[in-house]
């Protein structure tokens, strides 16, 4: 997906993410992340459409964060996302259940944009400044 159909400014983060597919539990490790979604950094991405549950494991928090995604599209290994980037993995929309949830996780995102960029260049990439 190109930077320009985005809706959200992405920052490079890696964060380890916790899921399961059937019995399979599965841990990978995320390219960079948004208020909208991530990027999960995986030789075996879920089909597209596919919502599942998965785990952030996020430094400053006593507990992993516990959020529900779609797979909006997919890089397989030995192809090229539009991005120009061959690392195989599924790019993630955040689906979530309440308002309230929304802008729990959406804080909890930018206060990691934030800890990742510095408050001058997070000001930058949101076009705060």
């Amino acid at each position: 997906m190109s930077s320009e159909s985005r809706r959200h400014p992405r920052t490079p983060i890696e964060l380890k993410v916790e899921y399961r597919k059937l019995n399979t539990f599965f841990f990978d490790y995320t390219r960079n992340i948004s208020k909208g979604g991530t990027f999960i950094k995986t030789p075996r991405p879920l089909e597209i459409g596919t919502e599942f549950v998965f785990k952030l494991a996020v430094p400053r928090l006593d507990e992993p964060l516990t959020l529900k995604g779609r797979v909006r599209w997919i890089v397989e290994e030995g192809t090229v996302s539009p991005d120009g980037d061959d690392e195989p993995g599924m790019g993630i929309e955040f689906v979530y259940a309440s308002d309230e949830e929304r802008d729990r996780i959406e804080g909890t995102v930018e206060s990691l944009m934030k800890e990742q960029l510095g408050e001058r260049a997070y000001s930058k990439l949101m076009g705060l400044s």
